[in-house]
């Protein structure tokens, strides 16, 4: 897979997820080798999605490097759920990933995630 066909499967997983219901591109960047995202998504329940993804091509596909993943309610004061790679809790297991899970203080492991297992995630978590 080539960083340009990553991209597209992303583009395509937000356009068919049916979670989405609109989705604006903020930021992207594409090499041969390298590839940054960011986009601002409204979900099916009202909900808002903020993610960014920076990732790599390695002999065996594509790897993501770096990531913030915030959903957010619709008022996009409070948060549900924020996956991130940055290394500010070396304490949890699986650092540097990890999740804020409904407020900054409560943090728990996480590992690494793509856009497209987030929204994987989110669509479970809406439907229960």
């Amino acid at each position: 897979m080539t960083t340009d066909e990553y991209l597209a499967a992303i583009h395509l997983a937000l356009i068919e997820n049916p979670i989405i219901t609109s989705y604006r591109v903020v930021r992207q960047r594409v090499t041969s080798q390298t590839g940054h995202l960011r986009i601002r998504a409204d979900l099916a329940n009202g909900d808002f999605l903020e993610t960014a993804e920076f990732f790599r091509l390695k002999p065996d596909g594509v790897e993501v490097v770096d990531y913030r993943h915030q959903w957010m309610d619709s008022s996009r004061t409070i948060l549900r759920k924020r996956w991130d790679s940055t290394p500010d809790h070396p304490e949890l297991d699986g650092f540097p990933h990890h999740c804020h899970d409904g407020n900054e203080s409560k943090v728990i492991p996480s590992t690494p995630l793509s856009i497209q297992k987030v929204l994987e995630i989110i669509a479970r978590e809406i439907a229960t």
